[in-house]
C-alpha cells in the first residue's frame, strides 16, 4: 500500500533526512521518501500491516521532532 503524508510542522531538512533514513529501517517499510520543500512523504509497506506501520512511523517521528504532526495529504 502506498499513500501521502503531510508533515506539519517539519521546518529542518537534516531532520527530513534523518527521519527518512530511520523510517526506511523499520520492518514492513518498502519505501518511503520526504520531500521537504512540501513537507509530504510518501509511504510503501506491505498491506497487513499498514495501520500498525503508520503507527510506528507517527512514534519515530514524534521521537526525533516532537513538534511535527504527521496527517493524510
Amino acid at each position: 500500500m502506498k499513500k501521502v503524508f503531510k508533515l506539519e510542522g517539519l521546518d529542518c531538512a537534516h531532520c527530513a533526512a534523518k527521519i527518512e533514513e530511520k523510517i526506511s529501517k523499520l520492518e514492513g517499510v518498502k519505501s518511503v521518501v520526504i520531500n521537504f520543500m512540501t513537507t509530504k512523504m510518501t509511504l510503501e509497506s506491505i498491506d497487513e500491516n499498514f495501520e500498525e506501520i503508520v503507527a510506528n512511523v507517527k512514534k519515530l517521528i514524534n521521537e526525533i521532532e516532537p513538534d511535527v504532526n504527521m496527517v493524510k495529504a
